[in-house]
């Protein structure tokens, strides 16, 4: 909430209060997360939901992953999606044997902090996406933290799907709804989860992007405001990190989306390869973003740099001045202060007043001359 400062104080500028509309304005639009799909189960199991699929209709039973397994397989028809968070070893290890899932890549999975990857193990595909999020603040300092990321993990078969997430964010709850309300997508099988998974990570990359340039910018303008402070150095720098963060979560990931475009296999047919190619687009696009923040950023802290070295400039040629402009007084003070019988001037009775006479005039002479060549 903005506060107003009292009147006797200087009313705050107005690129703040901007952004503080702009924050409340997106917090607005953000979608809201379904609490109906919780990260992890109420009873303690890694399982958030295991759901049976026929023709693109979600099974209205809901019952274990073995029981669903062995129903989808005995008729011929649909898949399981099973969403796990955050698996023990232990317990991913059941799921591993039941569905048949390579060692490795169920290693990738328990462990998390994986490159964004998109594997073939035979008829199995294993992908890891990194999710990001974006985290509100009011004032960027050089502590804040800017992006969150996390991990989803997908396993895909020929009749399942299995999604493992790590981290606090990247709910899949309202995506697993927005493919129910889309049977005929649905219907096409496990590609089509991998499809809408890509395509909402990528999405997402899109909305912290968008996010970030706000960040940027209100850097840029405190930088070449009047009232730019030295510690904002540190604020481009911190921005910086959070943006390296970033670009490793979105800049790995390109070559695997370009192998699902160009290269589709079981269990990714080449149907998908338009929607995995529409994926890819979107993906280098926030890549270029990422890269122009990133030159920006350089821009902007070179020149801050130069900022503070014009105004250290400008800051000894003022010493230097009023150095220049003392040294005369003190000059003809210590000449007098020495101990000597025979001085100028030094039985005249206007002799005091003539000598800080002509030290008054010698450093109005000097004084004026700085300031007309504006050292002062």
């Amino acid at each position: 909430m903005a506060h107003w400062p009292p009147p006797c104080r200087v009313k705050e500028p107005a690129v703040p209060i901007v952004r503080k509309l702009r924050h409340a304005v997106r917090r607005t639009l953000r979608p809201r997360v379904d609490l109906s799909h919780p990260a992890r189960s109420p009873l303690g199991s890694a399982v958030v939901n295991c759901v049976v699929y026929e023709g693109g209709v979600r099974h209205p039973v809901a019952c274990p992953a073995d029981e669903a397994l062995r129903r989808v397989r005995r008729s011929g028809r649909g898949f399981v999606w099973l969403g796990l968070h955050e698996p023990s070893a232990e317990e991913l290890a059941g799921f591993a044997e039941l569905f048949g899932l390579h060692p490795l890549a169920v290693e990738d999975a328990v462990t998390a902090h994986q490159r964004p990857k998109v594997e073939r193990y035979e008829e199995m595909l294993f992908a890891v996406f990194k999710t990001c999020g974006y985290v509100e603040h009011e004032q960027l300092t050089a502590t804040s933290e800017v992006v969150d990321t996390g991990e989803i993990m997908i396993f895909t078969g020929a009749d399942f799907v299995i999604t493992v997430r790590h981290g606090s964010h990247g709910s899949l709850g309202p995506l697993r709804e927005a493919l129910e309300a889309e049977p005929d997508q649905l219907a096409k099988g496990p590609a089509a989860v991998l499809h809408a998974i890509a395509d909402q990570v990528v999405d997402n990359y899109l909305l912290v992007a968008d996010a970030v340039q706000h960040d940027i910018d209100a850097v840029e303008t405190a930088v070449f405001s009047e009232q730019a402070g030295r510690g904002d150095a540190g604020r481009i720098y911190q921005l910086k990190r959070e943006l390296m963060e970033f670009k490793r979560a979105v800049a790995p990931l390109s070559r695997p989306l370009d192998n699902l475009a160009t290269r589709p296999s079981a269990p990714v047919g080449p149907e998908f390869q338009p929607y995995f190619r529409d994926v890819s687009e979107h993906l280098a696009r926030t890549t270029d973003q990422i890269a122009s923040f990133d030159a920006l950023l350089d821009s902007v802290l070179q020149a801050h740099l130069a900022q503070v070295t014009v105004a250290q400039n400008e800051d000894m040629r003022k010493i230097t001045a009023w150095a220049a402009v003392i040294a005369v007084p003190t000059m003809v003070c210590g000449m007098y202060g020495m101990n000597f019988d025979y001085m100028p001037e030094l039985r005249w009775t206007y002799g005091y007043p003539f000598v800080v006479g002509l030290m008054a005039t010698a450093c109005f002479v000097i004084h004026r001359g700085f300031r007309r060549n504006g050292w002062l």
